[in-house]
């Protein structure tokens, strides 16, 4: 880790040890940087970066920020507005973009934000860039400024949050018709993107903490604050409910008894039938040295290894890519489905936990029957 970003971007309190001048000076690097890398290529285009952000109070101050140094620096910025940081990701890597930037601080209460950075192939940002991104924060770099016609210009790219969501509910051949589906969106990012593709799949929606005001994104709901989802499936007879945290890379579910899923019983059941149909490679799942023994036994008795990694979705990634492995994640709910996603993404995770159960025509509390969690 640097002295700025972390395993999971540069995150602090907003506007105090993350401030407008930090993001600016981020942009402007990025700016400069994917240009010049570009004009080395013989590419003349000026570098495209994808915006998104989460909906705490603070991500419009750094949107705006990262917008000016990127222009400054002659680079174009297109903006997803609210989005979650799975759709940067994916947006990112089929769209061409030079690298994505989200701002968030996930689970993090709202007086604290972050910048997360995504390179081109909708992965986290290579250290090198970021070691780079440092030194010009720290003064160690100078750079130049664009003039004229090569100042950037910024784009309203709604579109992109709009194919990202096509491309969720292109990722199964099920339909949720028929079942009752409960969604807690944290107030935060997912409330832009959650219930419109759940519909268009089929289910019938019931929200709760999908109204964000800038100030309530995690206050007692989300992943992090499971209970209200828990009561919510079981006073609302629903068959299953999924809470997401702030930035939608994580989720837990709910089955209909109110018992929880965390990432590790997801992990469970998704492999688990991803066996059944051969489709896991090496028979293998990729978790964290805090995944509960309890559910690497029950792996065990399925014919499925499980491979530990330090704590961190950044060091799951990693391994999966080494070995190509079909599924890796935390107990915490960010979990990797290598077919479908370069990262940790909360809503495709709820689907595919969907899939497994519109597909058994069973309900969600026998699909982890088999586990008893130490």
């Amino acid at each position: 880790m640097g002295k700025y970003f972390g395993t999971d971007g540069f995150r602090g309190e907003a506007g105090i040890t993350l401030t407008a001048d930090h993001a600016y000076k981020v942009g402007r690097f990025l700016g400069w940087y994917y240009n010049a890398l570009r004009e080395r290529n013989g590419d003349t285009d000026p570098a495209r970066i994808v915006i998104g952000k989460d909906t705490r109070r603070s991500s419009y101050m750094f949107e705006y920020s990262l917008v000016a140094g990127l222009t400054a620096s002659g680079a174009d910025a297109y903006l997803l507005h609210v989005t979650t940081t799975p759709s940067v990701a994916y947006i990112a890597r089929v769209d061409d973009f030079d690298c994505g930037i989200m701002i968030s601080a996930s689970h993090n209460p709202y007086y604290d934000n972050g910048i997360k950075l995504i390179n081109g192939e909708g992965e986290k940002m290579e250290e090198s860039v970021i070691s780079l991104v440092e030194d010009y924060l720290d003064g160690k770099v100078e750079i130049t400024c664009a003039r004229n016609e090569n100042i950037g210009k910024i784009t309203d790219y709604i579109q992109g949050r709009n194919q990202y969501i096509s491309y969720l509910t292109s990722t199964t051949i099920h339909s949720f018709r028929g079942y009752k589906v409960g969604l807690d969106c944290a107030n935060g990012a997912a409330s832009s993107i959650a219930k419109t593709v759940f519909e268009m799949l089929g289910a019938r929606t019931y929200m709760i903490h999908d109204e964000p005001d800038g100030l309530n994104i995690n206050v007692d709901c989300g992943s992090t604050h499971i209970e209200s989802l828990q009561k919510f499936v079981v006073e609302k007879g629903l068959d299953v409910g999924f809470a997401f945290d702030g930035d939608a890379d994580r989720c837990f579910a709910v089955d209909e008894k109110g018992n929880v899923l965390d990432g590790d019983l997801i992990m469970y059941l998704c492999a688990v039938h991803m066996k059944e149909r051969n489709a896991l490679i090496d028979d293998t799942v990729v978790a964290t040295i805090a995944s509960n023994m309890g559910v690497e036994k029950a792996l065990e008795k399925q014919g499925i290894r499980m491979k530990r990694t330090p704590v961190g979705d950044k060091y799951v990634s990693l391994e999966m890519q080494e070995h190509g492995y079909s599924i890796g994640g935390e107990e915490s709910g960010h979990i990797i489905f290598n077919k479908y996603s370069t990262t940790g993404d909360g809503i495709l995770t709820a689907i595919r936990v969907m899939e497994i159960i519109v597909g058994k025509k069973t309900m969600p509390s026998f699909l982890t029957a088999g586990v008893t969690l130490f």
